[in-house]
């Protein structure tokens, strides 16, 4: 593909913390002296691993299974998860191209600068998880945003009207943090054949694949499934930080799309851990025959969406409820308040931590050199917050009582 970009840089020091990192912090200061708050802001769940990952965990450490493998992950692993993608996601790949990551988010990581080029450009929602920004901008892209309908779906018009000759990449999640947005089959095909039709590759983040609502979770390499390999457009990436919940295990898997782009991944993954934790897939290997904890999970997160959201939809706060993930975005613009200055109040009158939309809507800006100016939140989504529902249903419940009472207190006539 032709690139006619103009280069430019994103250095590291011109990239901030998220405020996602900044709610962490000011919660956990607020906490030394006020405990007993209401965390809404840490996608951390009520629920813990099966026991048999952390026992697994364990007697790999106790047995000596914990040396250098294989950069792309144990073998035995890998032939699961292929196992595993194909009979449900309906995804057809092959452990060569599939490679074991700690955790999701180092994944993504290594597969944008495998993606990423001179001039290139990603395509992203206007509303996106502030690590998806930062990985790319860390990559050497330029981040280009498309415009989201009003129940957060990727719109296809915008992305088209978005695109340019230097367009490399359409990033697409789902369900979707923050907005907890699902993309059924024909958005998914008409997103694909727009990739398809002018060359881009697809990352596809499917770290809530556990936690669709309306019906199983669509992974839309999937439709590519008939394709040779040197024609396949769509990289998958999954974690088992949430289905499973294990969060502070760091693991996950990136299935890409070409052998070429495995090869260079293994090149990145070599260059920055060696290999993956060997401990700790073994751990996965247990998670993988926990079934009945991925249903009871994804139960849970239901019950607690069904339980507490319905009144930010009645009070018109919510769209509608989300059809997926651990979280919502509620907008509080009613109240003339920003989502900073709200959830500020809500903490220091309620003790109810939520996180400001505007960290979920930055956008870079470029000097006439290239360089980045320092990254600064705001956009489109300042009058929202984000609410995590993943926690236990009693303080959920409670503190979404909380954040609707102050908004009808502060709501502008």
């Amino acid at each position: 593909m032709t690139q006619t970009a103009s280069p430019w840089f994103a250095p590291a020091s011109a990239i901030p913390s998220s405020w996602l990192y900044e709610s962490f912090r000011i919660a956990n200061e607020r906490e030394r002296e006020h405990p007993g708050q209401i965390k809404l802001h840490v996608g951390e769940p009520a629920f813990g691993p099966p026991d048999s990952v952390a026992k697994e965990f364990a007697a790999a450490v106790q047995e000596g299974r914990a040396r250098y493998i294989d950069v792309q992950g144990l073998p035995e692993l890998r032939e699961r998860l292929a196992d595993k993608l194909d009979t449900v996601n309906r995804v057809d790949t092959e452990p060569a191209r599939l490679f074991v990551t700690p955790g999701s988010c180092q994944g993504l990581s290594a597969l944008m600068r495998c993606l990423a080029g001179s001039g290139a450009e990603i395509l992203m929602p206007e509303i996106h998880w502030p690590v998806h920004l930062q990985q790319a901008l860390l990559a050497g892209f330029r981040p280009v945003f498309y415009k989201l309908d009003e129940h957060f779906a990727p719109d296809p018009e915008s992305i088209r009207r978005a695109a340019g000759p230097a367009t490399r990449v359409l990033l697409l999640n789902t369900p979707a943090n923050p907005t907890g947005a699902v993309s059924g089959l024909p958005l998914q095909q008409t997103l694909y054949e727009i990739a398809d039709e002018r060359g881009w590759q697809i990352i596809s983040d499917e770290a809530y694949e556990d936690f669709a609502f309306s019906g199983p979770h669509l992974s839309i390499a999937a439709l590519e499934r008939d394709r040779p390999a040197s024609q396949r457009i769509v990289n998958s990436v999954f974690t088992f930080s949430k289905g499973p919940a294990m969060t502070g295990y760091r693991l996950g898997y990136v299935a890409v799309s070409r052998p070429e782009t495995a090869a260079a991944m293994r090149s990145v993954q070599e260059s920055c851990i060696i290999a993956p934790n060997a401990p700790v897939q073994y751990a996965g290997l247990a998670a993988l025959d926990a079934s009945a904890a991925l249903a009871h999970n994804h139960d849970f997160v239901r019950g607690n969406r069904d339980a507490a959201l319905p009144s930010l939809v009645d009070e018109g706060l919510l769209p509608a409820l989300p059809g997926g993930g651990w979280y919502a975005m509620a907008d509080i613009s009613c109240t003339g308040m920003t989502g900073e200055e709200f959830s500020a109040e809500l903490m220091l009158r309620h003790d109810v931590v939520v996180v400001p939309g505007s960290g979920f809507s930055a956008r870079p800006e470029f000097a006439a050199d290239g360089t980045m100016r320092p990254l600064k939140p705001g956009g489109v989504a300042s009058g929202l917050v984000r609410i995590a529902f993943c926690v236990e249903r009693e303080q959920l419940v409670t503190g979404v009582e909380l954040l609707v009472a102050l908004v009808r207190e502060k709501r502008q006539r």
